[in-house]
């Protein structure tokens, strides 16, 4: 078992002061409307002598903290404060922790436990305080590091996150040539300006907490790309006979959440839903919302599933034709609406009759997690922390880039029928 020995902590501010007409960073609905956490992010490193024969590793700690303080200075509303519906860009500074693990990098990332990655993250949460941003750099007996990001959902996405963390690695191997942008601080909430009240209007956590004694589990599973594969050509229908992968991830758990409900409860009056995060970057002009805009630039696609006990509704094509649906009304002429409204009715207004049960997704590929390099290579393996609400999914890319992991936070119950049919999946590839 790994064990954490505290090195130092210290505080990490901008190399040059923020010029006073910058030190107000106004938050945008979207960003005012983000869940109350923090998001992680651990980037895992292998020795980099193992590769590196002349690599010098009594340099990470001071080449760290050097480009870290440099990027700040372009990234400076995260090493300032958060207040209700601002950041006061002071550089106050980011909190910065360093540790020694006495194990060897290898039994954290073999055999992961989804809910024993807290501790290589700096513990400022789960939910925010005024701090926007900390790091934790874990150096392991074996040579190994683990840089641990943790960042608050309420001033960023896990877009943002990641291009932060390639502007601070490109900084840091010294890469003059590296074609990352600075980012736009103002784009987003230009477009969605915040609403201006005492308490920002945070969106509530997300699942059903009715039962407050329901046993909440946080587990991983890896999709290859057989299973991948074979998911879909499940999932194949006339409606969609090319499903992505995470099209047919998100319909297979989903779809094991809905049967869960229905070997256990009345289904008759109950309507699942399933909230997928769409990035709104993409959808319009890069002129309009340039891809490097800071902050919250994601809208929800809502799939729903009228009374899940009919058998029709809940198999995998039928849910993976309402997700493409509904992912992919999330288009330019849908958020060019929402820019004219200001981002008002930009959430799902459910109307339906009887019991609602929602599950929420978010997909973290394609953002360039394992492109993030230091100085001494690419990424062992990019992993994020148990998050603390119920029916929350998120998918990580594995390394070759063919599979995805979920992370998944579900009830005991909700979750023993996802791992069964899981296993389901792998007999048949097998």
């Amino acid at each position: 078992m790994a064990t954490i020995e505290l090195l130092s902590k210290e505080k990490i501010k901008p190399s040059s002061s923020t010029p006073q007409h910058l030190h107000i960073h106004n938050l945008s609905l979207l960003d005012q409307r983000a869940p109350p956490t923090y998001v992680d992010l651990i980037f895992f490193y292998e020795s980099p002598k193992s590769f590196i024969p002349d690599f010098d590793p009594s340099q990470i700690p001071q080449n760290l903290k050097k480009s870290l303080s440099d990027v700040l200075t372009s990234f400076y509303p995260l090493a300032g404060r958060i207040k209700s519906n601002h950041v006061l860009c002071n550089d106050d500074g980011v909190d910065y922790v360093q540790t020694r693990v006495h194990a060897s990098i290898l039994e954290v990332t073999e055999s992961p436990n989804p809910n024993k990655m807290q501790k290589y993250v700096s513990n400022i949460g789960p939910f925010v305080s005024d701090t926007p941003l900390s790091i934790q750099v874990n150096f392991f007996d074996c040579g190994g590091v683990a840089v641990g990001v943790r960042i608050a959902h309420k001033i960023a996405d896990i877009a943002s996150m990641v291009m932060f963390v390639n502007a601070w690695s490109a900084t840091c191997r010294k890469d003059v040539k590296n074609d990352v942008h600075d980012p736009s601080f103002d784009d987003l909430s230009c477009h969605f300006p915040p609403m201006i009240s005492s308490t920002s209007p945070i969106s509530p956590p997300p699942g059903d907490d009715d039962d407050k004694n329901d046993v909440v589990l946080v587990k991983r599973f890896v999709f290859d790309k057989e299973m991948l594969l074979a998911l879909k050509k499940i999932g194949t229908s006339s409606k969609v006979t090319n499903p992505s992968k995470i099209e047919v991830a998100t319909a297979f758990i989903w779809r094991s959440f809905m049967m869960a409900h229905k070997a256990r409860n009345d289904t008759n009056n109950t309507n699942f839903l399933a909230f997928h995060a769409v990035n709104a970057r993409s959808k319009v002009d890069p002129s309009l919302i340039p891809a490097h805009s800071f902050g919250n630039g994601c809208m929800q696609a809502i799939a729903w599933c009228k009374n899940g006990n009919e058998d029709e509704q809940v198999q995998l094509p039928v849910l993976t034709a309402k997700l493409r649906n509904a992912i992919r009304m999330i288009d330019g002429e849908y958020v060019m609406n929402k820019i004219k409204n200001g981002g008002e009715d930009e959430y799902f207004e459910y109307e339906g009759e009887g019991f609602v049960e929602a599950c929420v997704f978010s997909s973290w590929c394609k953002f360039g997690a394992y492109e993030v390099d230091f100085g001494w290579g690419k990424p062992h393996w990019v992993s994020t922390t148990a998050v603390p609400f119920k029916n929350l999914t998120v998918f990580i890319d594995t390394k070759c880039g063919d599979g995805i992991e979920a992370w998944v936070t579900m009830a005991e119950a909700d979750m023993a029928l996802i791992e069964t049919n899981y296993k389901q999946i792998i007999q048949l590839i097998s």
